[in-house]
């Protein structure tokens, strides 16, 4: 019996994709490279500083890492403050609140950092409902390595084989796998170019989870 669901946050909780893609390529600008959407899309799921590890070696770039994160975040915090727009993807915000008042574990396993996280909980009210958050920026590795989900399920009240992960990203249900926990693949109209096939389950719009669904799942 399902007793834990670990969430992804972006394109999953709020789709601040736009936001991330925005900044990333105002830098990119800034830092006069040519970064193509197909490349970009390879790097979904990873956490800031990796992608900015792999960009520093495939461009040969001369600024230290930690240069580059802060320089990104500056972008996409200014960016955040401002979209006004920005709202909990469609029916996220009811599952949530369902499967909390029915007594099961939420956690949040996110590639942003610490800082974004805890910007988008705090702008809706989110964190009441989380019993633990994770973020990569606290691993070496991103999503497609496991250790991300490993770590979550170490904070569970339950085993590996009673949690489940939330994921929209090919890195991230790869991660799933590779952790050996049940995964649920959100295919949205933001999940572009990614790619499903190791989703154990994939839906297109929350309305086909409730508790007592994910409760169910075996």
């Amino acid at each position: 019996m399902i007793q834990t669901v670990i969430f992804d946050m972006d394109g999953v909780i709020v789709d601040t994709e736009p936001v991330h893609h925005y900044a990333y390529f105002q830098h990119f600008e800034e830092l006069d490279i040519k970064v193509s959407q197909e490349l970009f899309t390879t790097y979904m799921g990873n956490s800031t500083r990796n992608t900015f590890q792999k960009l520093k070696q495939t461009f040969d770039l001369e600024y230290d890492v930690e240069d580059l994160i802060l320089r990104k975040r500056t972008l996409f915090n200014d960016a955040f403050d401002k979209k006004e727009d920005l709202i909990l993807l469609d029916g996220v915000e009811k599952l949530i609140k369902d499967l909390f008042h029915n007594g099961m574990q939420l956690i949040l396993a996110s590639s942003a950092s610490k800082v974004t996280i805890d910007r988008v909980f705090t702008r809706f009210n989110l964190h009441s409902y989380f019993s633990h958050i994770v973020s990569g920026e606290d691993f070496p590795k991103s999503k497609p390595h496991p250790a991300i989900f490993e770590h979550a399920v170490s904070l569970s009240k339950t085993s590996k084989e009673n949690c489940i992960v939330i994921e929209d990203s090919t890195n991230g249900i790869i991660a799933s796998n590779a952790a050996g926990i049940f995964c649920i693949g959100y295919n949205s109209v933001n999940s572009k170019m990614q790619d499903f096939s190791l989703a154990n389950k994939v839906i297109q719009h929350f309305d086909e989870l409730n508790f007592e669904k994910i409760r169910s799942i075996k």
